[in-house]
């Protein structure tokens, strides 16, 4: 273990981000990598476990706990703290594709179950593993390995977000020729579009993607596979087709004036962001204006953060859960994610703006109101949780209801799902597993299992390229 005294003699410590003051004035990212001697004291905080749970990637009381990658944390760790920085790289990038990216939006489900977690507080495993993917770059340890020998297979993947790359990253490296198929203008997916700039900066995207590129994937933009491309012919031009387009339906709010313009889903509202920060284009558009963003999630605290920076004046947050308790409760043991109240950088940015945090609990929108055609406000209600039928069910609460002004409403409330149009352009459901009901097409990732994180993606991705090998060659190498 990288130090037996290491957890009793160094508190938890997290590198803070930059100030909120200073961030709201552009898209950069959040924070950079932590300094290594600062890292090296919490590496040796790792315990080293006997069992650990933070890379098991196991279901406990049906809730997945620890890492789906199974990455060697303590390993790393280790290595990490015998300043073995390019041994601890080697270990994480066995397991992990694309550690860049989980390092900055991953919310460590691995840290929720890390043994120091189940006492006190866990170590720093995220922050680790950024700075280590970072230096890997910074030193060139990050080359490009194309298959020596092609199998003389081809394998579409229809999707270029984490699953997506992931489920192709690993096709390619069995030597299998993979073209990925892309609908929007620029290959990610979620991690291009979903997620803003100043979490994951576009640069670190377009380095995998160039990487990926010089491995010998083939990168197809603007490709709506089932619509403006021919899913059959896909199919027959190819050996076999991986799924991954994600869980892309958003979920909707059937209320009175959901029509109005003014009333928009968050995906759109971030990718139109986004487009904006990479044109340079990036101005005031929301000046002055008052904005309510439904949903508590991080998508709703991605909006909150977007719109302070285009220069909203106000921002609201409609959250229809209750507010989460400070500590872990007796419902969420460990090693579960523990579910509890977290600040976020848009809420914090909020808050610094604002004077207040902008989270409005147990609160749930009755009807949009506008003029002419335009939103201009919302009623919302106040709701309580009780326990009807053994489970819980929100209950009007009389008296409560309020109306406020609004000039943007922004849903972000998840997502039900996949879109239909791919399965019956193909004429496939899907089946157990990562399996069809054609047996050379796969599915990944959200479009798999629904709305889930990007690690989970990433995993996904793998497994489902072990499945397409498979049926290709018959034994999987992954």
């Amino acid at each position: 273990m990288a130090k037996p005294t290491g957890f009793m003699e160094f508190d938890r410590s997290v590198w803070p981000a930059r100030r909120p003051a200073e961030r709201l004035g552009d898209w950069k990212e959040l924070h950079g990598p932590a300094p290594v001697d600062f890292l090296r004291d919490q590496a040796a905080r790792c315990m080293d476990c006997g069992v650990p749970f933070c890379h098991g990637g196991v279901t406990v009381a049906n809730v997945s706990s620890g890492c789906p990658k199974k990455n060697y944390i303590p390993e790393w760790n280790d290595l990490l703290y015998r300043g073995l920085t390019r041994q601890a790289w080697r270990r994480l990038e066995a397991t992990s594709p694309f550690p860049e990216f989980t390092g900055r939006v991953c919310p460590a489900p691995c840290e929720a179950s890390c043994t120091c977690a189940l006492k006190g507080d866990a170590v720093t495993i995220r922050e680790i593993e950024l700075y280590l993917a970072e230096t890997a770059w910074e030193q060139g340890w990050v080359i490009p390995r194309p298959p020596k020998v092609r199998t003389g297979a081809t394998v579409a993947v229809v999707g270029s977000g984490p699953a997506g790359l992931s489920a192709a990253f690993r096709l390619n490296r069995q030597g299998h020729q993979v073209t990925v198929y892309e609908r929007s203008d620029a290959p990610g997916g979620l991690l291009m579009y979903g997620i803003p700039n100043m979490k994951l900066d576009k640069s670190v995207l377009a380095r995998r993607i160039h990487y990926l590129e010089e491995e010998g994937i083939r990168f197809v933009t603007g490709a709506d596979v089932g619509r403006s491309v021919e899913a059959t012919e896909l199919l027959y031009g190819h050996d076999s087709l991986v799924l991954a387009c994600g869980a892309s339906r958003p979920r909707d709010l059937g209320v009175p004036g959901r029509e109005l313009s003014g009333v928009r889903y968050a995906v759109d509202f971030l990718t139109e962001a986004t487009k904006r920060v990479l044109s340079g284009e990036v101005g005031k558009p929301l000046a002055g204006r008052r904005v309510l963003v439904i949903g508590g999630g991080d998508t709703g605290n991605d909006c909150v953060g977007t719109a302070l920076r285009q220069g909203a004046a106000d921002v609201v947050q409609y959250e229809l859960l209750p507010e989460p308790p400070e500590k872990r409760p007796a419902t969420a043991p460990w090693p579960r994610w523990p579910g509890i109240r977290k600040t976020d950088y848009g809420q914090e940015e909020a808050i610094l703006l604002q004077g207040a945090d902008p989270r409005k609990y147990c609160t749930s929108t009755l009807r949009f109101t506008g003029s002419e055609g335009r939103l201009t406000g919302a009623d919302a209600v106040e709701v309580e949780w009780a326990r009807e039928g053994g489970r819980m069910t929100p209950k009007t609460k009389a008296g409560s209801e309020r109306h406020e002004d609004f000039d943007l409403a922004i849903l972000a409330m998840g997502f039900t799902g996949a879109e239909d149009y791919l399965f019956e352009a193909l004429r496939v459901t899907k089946d157990e597993g990562f399996t069809t009901t054609h047996p050379a097409i796969f599915l990944a990732g959200d479009m798999r299992r629904g709305q889930s994180l990007v690690v989970w993606a990433m995993a996904e991705g793998e497994q489902a390229a072990a499945e397409a090998d498979r049926y290709l060659r018959g034994a999987s190498k992954t």
